[in-house]
C-alpha cells in the first residue's frame, strides 16, 4: 500500500506536468491557463449542485429510518472530485469529472463491495479453539450447541436480606 502511494505521489504529478507541455503546446499558454481555472469553476458549481441533491436525499432516508449508505458514498466520491477539480491538473480535473458522474460511482460502489465483501471472514470457535473460515457475509452455518451455567454466575443475593449468604 505505502509503495502504491508514493508511485501515486511521484506519477501523477509528473503525469500532469505531460499533459501541460503537450496541451500548451497545442492550444498555447493563455487558453491552457483559462481551461485549467475554466474547469475549477465548473466543478465547484457541479459540486455544490451534487452535493446539496446527494445532501437532500440523506435526509430523506434518514427521515424514513433508513441508512443512507449509498448517500454517504456518494458524499464521499463528490468531496474527492472536489479536492481532484480544484488541484491544477488535466489529468485530474480528468477523473474529478468522472466522479460527477452516477453511472460511474455505481460501478465504484459495486466494485468496492466486492472486494470488502471478499475480505471480510468468519470465525468459528470450536471447544475453545478458533476456527478460522474464510467465506462470504451472511452464510448460515448449521450446528448444535449445549448452554452450560457456570457457578460463578451465580446472581448476587440482595442486599440486607436475611438468610444463608446475605451481607449484614
Amino acid at each position: 500500500m505505502g509503495i502504491l502511494l508514493l508511485a501515486a505521489f511521484i506519477g501523477v504529478p509528473l503525469l500532469e506536468i505531460a499533459v501541460f507541455i503537450e496541451v500548451g503546446e497545442a492550444i498555447g499558454l493563455w487558453p491552457t491557463l483559462a481551461t485549467v481555472v475554466l474547469t475549477a469553476l465548473i466543478g465547484t458549481w457541479c459540486l455544490r449542485a451534487q452535493g446539496l441533491a446527494t445532501l437532500a436525499r440523506a435526509r430523506a432516508q434518514i427521515d424514513r429510518g433508513a441508512l443512507p449508505t449509498r448517500e454517504l458514498f456518494d458524499g464521499a466520491c463528490l468531496l474527492i472530485a472536489g479536492a481532484l477539480l480544484l488541484t491544477p491538473g488535466f489529468v485530474t480535473d480528468t477523473v474529478g469529472f468522472l466522479l460527477f458522474l452516477p453511472a460511474v460511482r455505481d460501478i465504484l460502489r459495486g466494485v468496492l463491495a466486492r472486494h470488502v465483501e471478499g475480505r471480510m471472514e468468519s470465525h468459528i470457535y470450536v471447544d475453545g479453539r478458533e476456527v478460522h473460515k474464510r467465506g462470504r457475509a451472511g452464510a448460515t452455518i448449521d450446528g448444535e450447541f449445549e448452554e452450560v451455567a457456570d457457578p460463578d454466575d451465580r446472581p448476587n443475593p440482595p442486599l440486607g436480606g436475611s438468610g444463608p449468604g446475605a451481607r449484614p
